[in-house]
Order: C-alpha cells, then sequence, then structure tokens
C-alpha cells in the first residue's frame, strides 16, 4: 500500500525564487496542455497522446522565445504536471462512469497563478536524498529538511508544497506492506456528535474539542485587520499570511488531534462501527460551522486508512437506521425525538436509556449483523437478521496484493528507516 511522509523544509532565499520559477512553469506548462487537448477536443473529438501533448508544450516550445525559459527548470517537474493532468482527465472519466466513488469529480480547470496553494512533484530522477540528510531537487539544490521521523522505505515520488500561510512542505510516497496488529476481542460502536465529539458503546465519552471555536477571538481579529489594508499593497499581503497562520495552526492542531484518537481507537478494537453521517447536508444548515469544526469526515477516512494497515475493520451502517429509535436492551422502536431530548425511557421495558449512548449500542449491534463473519446473532432481543451485507473494509493499494512485493530492506541514503 502506498502512504505519504510529510516534512517541513526550509530553502534559502536563492531557493524560494527558484522554486517559485519552477512552480511558475509547471503551471503555465498545465495550462497550455489542457487547452490543447481542449482545443482537439472542440475541433474533431480527439485526444492527443501523452507523448505527442509533452513533445509540444515541453520539447517544442523550449525552442520558441515565447518558452524558451522553460529550459532554466527541471524537466522532471514539467513532466510531472503532464502527468497530473492525465490523472485529472481519468478521475473525471472514472466518475462519470461510476468507476470512482465519491463526490462526482469535474473536468481540469485552468490553474491561476494568484493560487496561494503551489505544488510540484518530482519523480524517483528529480530527487535525491543527501548523506548529510538534505534533500537534493533537480535544478534548485540541497534543501535542509526537518526529519520528524524515519521514513519506513526508499520514497518513489515528492511533492513539494507552498501552503497560503508561507510554509514549505516536501511530502514522499513511499510503498510498504500492511503491519498487522495482534488480533483482540474488543468491538465498539460510536455515535457521533457535536455536544460531545463521539460516544462509544461501551460507555467511553470523548468531549469535543472546539479548535475553531476557542481560536474565533484570534482569527476575528486576523481578519478584521486584513479587511483594512488595501487591495494589492504589500501590507496586505503580510496580513493575508497572517490570516493563513491562523488557520493552519487549527487546521493543524485539529489533524492532530484526530490522529491520536484514531490511532488509539484502532490499537484498542478489533473492530469499529460508525454510522454513516450526511456531511455535506449538514453542512448547509445553522450548525454548519460546528460540523466542519468536529471533522466527521476526516476522522472516518483516517480510521477506515489505518485499519487496512493495521489489520482491523471498519463498519459504516446506514445512515438510515433508527439507531436513536430503538431500545438497544428490548429492540423495540420508540418513534423519533426531537434533539432536545437527551435521555429517554422505553415504554416496554422501563429501561433508561442515555440518547447518544443507546445510539452507540444500536451502531454497534447492526455493525455486527452487517458483517459477513458476524456469530449469526440478532441485532437486538427479539429481531432477525434480514440478509448479510458485503465488506466494507477499504484502503488497501488495488495492485499490492497482485503483485506481492515486499518491503525494502534498504533506506535512502543518510535517513534511518525501519
Amino acid at each position: 500500500m502506498h502512504l505519504r511522509y510529510s516534512y517541513r523544509i526550509y530553502p534559502t532565499a536563492s531557493q524560494q525564487q527558484a522554486l517559485a520559477r519552477t512552480f511558475g512553469c509547471a503551471r503555465v506548462v498545465y495550462n497550455d496542455a489542457l487547452a490543447l487537448r481542449k482545443a482537439a477536443w472542440k475541433a474533431d473529438r480527439s485526444r492527443i497522446p501523452t507523448g505527442a501533448l509533452a513533445k509540444a508544450v515541453i520539447t517544442d516550445a523550449k525552442k520558441t522565445e515565447a518558452r524558451s525559459w522553460l529550459r532554466s527548470v527541471s524537466v522532471d517537474a514539467l513532466q510531472s504536471s503532464i502527468r497530473d493532468l492525465d490523472t485529472a482527465y481519468r478521475n473525471f472519466f472514472d466518475s462519470v462512469s461510476g468507476k470512482r466513488s465519491g463526490h462526482r469529480v469535474g473536468l481540469p480547470v485552468f490553474k491561476s497563478r494568484k493560487d496561494n496553494r503551489q505544488s510540484l512533484r518530482f519523480s524517483r530522477n528529480g530527487f535525491r536524498l543527501r548523506s548529510n540528510g538534505k534533500l537534493n531537487l533537480a535544478r534548485i539544490g540541497d534543501v535542509r529538511v526537518k526529519w520528524s521521523r524515519a521514513l519506513p522505505a526508499d520514497p518513489s515520488s515528492v511533492t513539494i508544497v507552498l501552503d497560503p500561510s508561507g510554509r514549505y512542505f516536501a511530502s514522499f510516497v513511499v510503498d510498504i506492506e500492511p503491519q498487522h496488529l495482534a488480533t483482540l476481542d474488543t468491538e465498539v460502536g460510536i455515535d457521533l456528535g457535536l455536544t460531545t465529539y463521539a460516544v462509544m458503546s461501551d460507555g467511553t465519552v470523548i468531549d469535543n474539542p472546539r479548535f475553531l471555536r476557542k481560536a474565533e477571538k484570534r482569527l476575528r481579529a486576523a481578519q478584521r485587520a486584513l479587511s483594512r489594508k488595501a487591495k494589492g499593497s504589500k501590507n496586505r499581503a503580510k496580513a493575508r499570511r497572517k490570516v493563513a497562520r491562523a488557520h493552519a495552526k487549527v487546521a493543524d492542531t485539529r489533524m492532530d488531534w484526530l490522529h491520536k484518537q484514531t490511532t488509539r481507537l484502532i490499537r484498542e478494537n478489533q473492530a469499529i462501527y460508525l454510522e454513516d453521517l450526511n456531511v455535506r447536508g449538514l453542512a448547509r444548515t445553522r450548525l454548519a460551522k460546528s460540523v466542519h469544526d468536529a471533522g466527521w469526515s476526516t476522522f472516518r477516512r483516517l480510521l477506515t486508512e489505518k485499519a487496512a494497515r493495521y489489520g482491523r475493520h471498519v463498519g459504516i451502517i446506514g445512515r438510515y437506521e433508527p439507531t436513536s429509535q430503538v431500545c438497544s436492551a428490548c429492540g423495540v422502536p420508540d418513534g423519533p425525538k426531537p434533539l432536545g431530548i437527551r435521555t429517554w425511557t422505553c415504554g416496554a421495558c422501563g429501561t433508561c436509556h442515555d440518547r447518544d449512548l443507546n445510539a452507540a449500542r444500536n451502531i454497534l449491534a447492526a455493525g455486527r449483523a452487517d458483517r459477513p463473519n458476524a456469530c449469526g446473532g440478532p441485532v437486538g432481543p427479539g429481531v432477525a437478521i434480514p440478509r448479510r451485507a458485503r465488506p466494507v473494509e477499504t484502503g488497501t493499494h488495488r495492485n499490492a496484493s497482485r503483485t506481492g512485493r515486499k518491503p525494502r530492506a534498504a533506506g535512502a541514503a543518510g535517513i534511518p528507516v525501519h
């Protein structure tokens, strides 16, 4: 399976200028290639092959006066932009045909030099890891890297990213084998919410940290200062970076917290069951800010990816499952309830339920029933299982099991690997 390892890099002033030049050249090549493909399709519904496209926008373009400055940057980065365009078109057609799951992917669009986030990719031919720990990029030089952890294998590519706050990152792609943990007998159902972030079927409660809400005062002051600056001025650019840094701090803190919570859940449980929430729909309500601040989709994605890597199971039950309307003790439905009702008593068996804990227990029961290798017991007392669902485990790279490749033993020069 393929993983990304991201590290902070610190290019010098001259290297930043070289990176800016490479960002611009890669963007121009991407836009030229996209324009040619659009024109060919509009003319006679034809598709220009990748080789001919690269020759037209890179090789032949370098010989012209208008694009002669493409010679000053690495050709590997320019070729990677052509491959990125191919990937964008492939994702669009797979989305249209139904091969790609998730939300609909649109046609590729032109890149703008005014984008606050810039990125470019180097293949194995465009970068090297030095013995002194520095990252050598073609036509840029040796860049200092903050190695926060060791690479598990030799990387196949690296993506250089400049985020809106002005920070540079190097994102390495490595190919590793899944590392299955010891099998456990614990399973848990999780009910996600806003008052409390998560309530688990065993009674554990995870409080909602509300990172954005806590940083609103600082963000409000930074955005107010930005609105007072003249457009196009240097002071406005400084104020924009200050706002971006404030947002980046919130996003980094949230991601760090989500990684720690999901890692702990994966280590402590063999199977985890969640409810398929309509996050995009909830993000259009009056609770939109709180929903975005919670990061439910990222929580689910991290759980799924880590489960595939460590041999765990993550099950997703349907969003229309009446988890808050059924008694988890006797299985009798009690009907819908307003969000203001947090506790209720079952009219059939008299059990007093906490709304979220009862939902978490119902999620666990429904997830066990849907899992193909479940023991076959009912979802609740007196409730039969109508059928068994297909597996929902995802995340393993499609070609990893096919090739049967083993992880490389030798690491990059000077960088310790596990």
